[in-house]
């Protein structure tokens, strides 16, 4: 029987092992990461670092690839708490050991190679065709509304944005006027305040949300637009005139009363089982072995239209680490995205 209590000594001298190595179980997920990315071919990663120039010794892009990929496996995706994380948790400090990345430079890294990680998302597939855990006999597609970082009360129609477009450049003008007259027409002035450098940057953002609402009336109307020539050629290779209305010739305008988010632009309106979010649509095609064979984010709430486009991808990625020989077996998918179209578009 007991009669004292286990208490930690924080005075101690050595609470890790000295070999990192031994820091964490054999079977954590961060020796197989590490392992991993050290065996993929890195050089287009590397061919964009400056080695031998002035200043300190960038960071290696193996190291920087195994934060990224442990980190967001285990849902982690703030560069600011990598930073932390790298500063207090074992199995970061056991990627980055003593030389901690800033925020900054992993925030960089990964907009800097946001295309060559696709790359490596097919090298993994590879790891796992050599490690026998890809079964193709069937595979499932699902989607999940993420949430974006923006606000629903940030949705502004396309006639408000251009009032508020042509508001921020008449004040822009009005400003410069204003300068002209105080400090002269040549001389710069004291610095820009800060509250105009916010009005720049709101511009930005509401002609991004504009030129969004732009390409997707002109998405729009390319639709209608194949039906009437699919009509037209119909009528031509028969002689007779196609019976029913003819389509009306679409209109490549902006609606006035679509709308798009001034915080995230590319983020839409999505409806879910909770209500209404402003976010994204993730989808992903998985094995019965939860191997990722294809994923990809939209904004369209509905899943209908990412049956084909999905399951072509995950057989493009197969074929890419498999061979042209290997198909897709059997595919499963709940009713949302049923429609007879895609069943009649799948073999």
């Amino acid at each position: 029987m007991a009669h004292f209590f286990r208490e930690p000594d924080r005075r101690q001298c050595f609470l890790l092992p000295v070999d990192m190595m031994d820091w964490l179980p054999e079977g954590d997920i961060v020796h197989v990461i590490v392992d991993a990315v050290g065996l993929m071919d890195l050089s287009d990663f590397e061919a964009t670092c400056k080695v031998g120039r002035a200043g300190q010794p960038p960071f290696a892009p193996a190291m920087l690839l195994a934060l990224l990929i442990y980190a967001y496996s285990h849902g982690v995706r703030s560069n600011r708490a990598i930073e932390r994380l790298c500063r207090r948790e074992a199995g970061y400090r056991f990627i980055v050991g003593d030389d901690v990345p800033d925020h900054s430079v992993i925030a960089r890294f990964r907009q800097r190679h946001a295309e060559r990680m696709k790359g490596v998302f097919l090298q993994v597939l590879e790891l796992c065709r050599e490690a026998g855990l890809i079964r193709l006999g069937l595979v499932a597609l699902d989607g999940t509304k993420v949430k974006a970082n923006a606000s629903l009360d940030a949705n502004r129609t396309a006639s408000t944005l251009e009032e508020q477009i042509n508001r921020v450049l008449a004040e822009a003008e009005a400003t410069d006027a204003r300068e002209d007259r105080q400090f002269g027409p040549e001389a710069s002035g004291p610095p820009m305040p800060g509250d105009l450098k916010r009005r720049g940057d709101h511009l930005a953002r509401l002609k991004a949300c504009q030129e969004k609402l732009q390409a997707q009336a002109a998405a729009a109307a390319t639709r209608p637009q194949k039906k009437i020539a699919a009509r037209e050629a119909e009528e031509k290779s028969t002689g007779r005139r196609k019976r029913g209305r003819k389509p009306k010739e679409p209109d490549p305008s902006v609606d006035p009363d679509t709308v798009a988010n001034t915080t995230d632009p590319e983020s839409g309106i999505l409806k879910t089982r909770c209500g209404w979010v402003q976010g994204y649509n993730a989808q992903a095609v998985v094995t019965t072995g939860q191997i990722i064979l294809a994923a990809d984010v939209t904004t369209e709430a509905n899943d209908v239209r990412q049956l084909t486009g999905m399951l072509d991808q995950a057989q493009a990625n197969v074929e890419a680490v498999v061979g042209e020989e290997a198909v897709l077996g059997a595919a499963v998918a709940d009713a949302g995205y049923w429609s007879e179209a895609n069943a009649d578009s799948q073999t």
